[in-house]
């Protein structure tokens, strides 16, 4: 039967490392999978679990991959190549005791059990993590890449939460679709002629030639779409091209649970990211949101740019902006956004530097945030995130959650 497949390529189950496992298991040399005479007694060390000295020789409970816990072996210094990773437990090596003692211990000659248990936890974690940032890598589809850290506590990948990269359209909403596009050549040159989207709209360029906003908070910004004549690179495609820069998910210190930071300097005014999540009836909203009040958590934003009808809410699914934490002092500035769909009431919710942003600084917005007036439109757009049981109109009593973001004009509550 095989002569007859000849030439046919048939995907294998397992993994390349699993299949290099399994010749190395049953003792067998495969050129093309990399296993020779040489390496064939190689074993991949996944984590350290333990650490010991006898008569000054140092040791190590070596966790193999592809191995279950069973199968731990106490292995010599001398017989691990592993650099990074002897590193990396020394490292948590050191956390443990500053957590347990205050201050690191020197030459410890075997770890007590408390230690240890803590050494394999934090390992375990971080392949945790890592297995979720490829998950989220993944799954993007923005250029900007994702990081997961948390130096802080053992908590891994949060639950339950789904990346998405656009809207998920809850059961009920339709988005309309735009019937027609611009014609320009130069969108950003002929902006000034009115004939571009935002000026068939009778709005303003949002744009200028390095993609940053210039119009006020609280005006509209109507990006090209798909019946447009111009192409990826429009001076007017900037939120529908993603995310564009690396940015990391990080576990804050101060009990805001995860944060988001970026890795890259930010240019003021510069796109960032869009509020991303699933779109609900803002019925659907106060029902929910009665049961995020009582976990203390904020993910439902009102699209209220004309009227309160339908809600953002990102609590399962959603993008990084998950992640990012409110402040009272933000760096980001919410803007509403229309592009392949003209239904006023389901902007897309876009957010943009206010001011230049350091890399390793972390990203905020405020939750509450209202826009100051600039003219009759502006005054629709006030942004209100995680209205949990507290819809416009609704009689039932917020409950108040304290604000921890610790700037200088902290309100102290976020609602």
């Amino acid at each position: 039967m095989a002569e007859n497949l000849k030439g046919c390529a048939v995907c294998c189950k397992s993994s390349w490392s699993q299949l290099q496992d399994l010749c190395r298991l049953e003792r067998v040399c495969c050129p093309s999978l990399g296993i020779t005479r040489r390496n064939l007694s190689h074993f991949e060390v996944e984590f350290l679990c333990d650490y010991k000295r006898v008569r000054e020789e140092e040791f190590y409970l070596v966790k193999w991959r592809g191995y279950p816990e069973s199968e731990n072996t106490w292995e010599p210094r001398k017989n691990l190549h592993c650099v990074g990773l002897l590193k990396q437990f020394h490292k948590d090596l050191e956390q443990a005791w500053i957590r347990r003692d205050g201050k690191p211990k020197k030459n410890a000659r075997w770890l007590d059990q408390g230690v240890a248990n803590y050494v394999v936890q934090k390992a375990k974690q971080r392949r945790a993590l890592w297995r979720w940032e490829r998950q989220l890598n993944a799954k993007r589809n923005h250029k900007g890449r994702i990081v997961v850290e948390n130096e802080v506590d053992l908590d891994g990948p949060p639950r339950d939460f789904v990346y998405i990269n656009e809207y998920k359209v809850g059961e009920g909403i339709s988005l309309t679709q735009v019937a027609v596009g611009c014609e320009c050549c130069d969108c950003l040159a002929e902006a000034a002629s009115g004939c571009c989207c935002p000026g068939a709209s009778r709005h303003k360029f949002a744009y200028n030639e390095l993609g940053q906003v210039r119009i006020r908070a609280g005006l509209p910004i109507y990006e090209c779409n798909a019946r447009c004549r111009c192409g990826a690179e429009c001076s007017n495609r900037v939120v529908q091209r993603g995310i564009r820069y690396d940015l990391c998910i990080f576990r804050t210190a101060n009990g805001r649970g995860w944060g988001v930071r970026t890795l890259e300097k930010i240019r003021k005014n510069s796109f960032v990211m869009e509020y991303v999540g699933e779109i609900i009836t803002s019925e659907e909203a106060e029902r929910r949101g009665q049961i995020y009040d009582r976990q203390g958590a904020t993910y439902l934003f009102d699209l209220d740019y004309v009227e309160d009808v339908y809600t953002v809410d990102a609590a399962y699914y959603g993008n990084i902006s998950h992640f990012v934490n409110h402040s009272c002092d933000p760096n980001l500035q919410v803007y509403n956004v229309f592009i392949d769909n003209l239904d006023e009431r389901l902007p897309r919710i876009a957010l943009f530097a206010t001011r230049h942003i350091r890399a390793g600084e972390e990203l905020t917005f405020d939750y509450n945030m209202q826009v100051d007036p600039v003219d009759a439109e502006s005054t629709r757009m006030d942004s209100n995130l995680g209205r949990a049981g507290g819809l416009a109109g609704s009689p039932k009593k917020r409950v108040r959650i304290e604000c921890k973001c610790g700037a200088a004009s902290c309100r102290k509550y976020l609602f």
